[in-house]
């Protein structure tokens, strides 16, 4: 009975052993199935690990993207300087030929004013001078046609004398009368003058 009691013993202190080293490696099971990064006692090394980390990235930043990235915002800015000043430079150069424009649009304006009255001057010089010449003309014309007309006239007096002269004979003799020339001159003369 001590045998069976030993080997219910030793099989219960095998069990228990078991059990025991299950229960051990249960518990640490359980842990290894958690986050490990939650394990309090992993955080030491996390801390150091992240603080490296944390390091190296601020070192590659000062020394490598910053300055780039400072660079490229000088650069960036020196371009928005110079467009600013081109952009002033040709304002000025703008406001400089629309003065120029100003300029020589007032001088043609001008200009085109002068040559116009010189024109018309002449024009009208041209004008005055045609008119005084036709006046001339006109007045030499006049003249000649006062000349004509009065030697017409005079011309048709004289008929108008003679034609009187022989009608007034003409009459006399037909009224039986005599015709004396010289009364009948006297009396057409009389008559003529008024």
């Amino acid at each position: 009975m001590a045998n069976t009691t030993e080997a219910a013993h030793g099989a219960a202190g095998s069990h228990g052993a078991d059990a025991a080293h299950g229960a051990a490696a249960g518990g640490h099971g359980a842990e290894a199935a958690g986050m490990p990064q939650l394990e309090f006692g992993t955080f030491p090394n996390q801390i150091f690990w992240l603080i490296v980390a944390l390091v190296a990235i601020y070192f590659i930043l000062s020394k490598v993207a910053l300055p780039r990235i400072a660079g490229i915002l000088a650069d960036r800015q020196d371009a928005i300087t110079n467009d600013i000043a081109a952009a002033e430079e040709l304002k000025l150069k703008a406001h400089e030929a629309e003065a120029a424009y100003d300029k020589a649009l007032a001088d043609a304006r001008s200009e085109a004013m002068r040559i116009a009255n010189e024109t018309r001057a002449a024009m009208q010089a041209e004008l005055d001078e045609a008119i005084a010449k036709a006046d001339a003309d006109i007045g030499e014309r006049a003249a000649e046609s006062e000349k004509a007309i009065s030697e017409i006239r005079a011309s048709a007096m004289e008929s108008v004398e003679a034609v009187a002269k022989d009608t007034t004979g003409a009459l006399v003799a037909a009224l039986g009368g005599t015709a004396d020339e010289g009364r009948i001159n006297a009396a057409v003369d009389a008559r003529l003058k008024g």
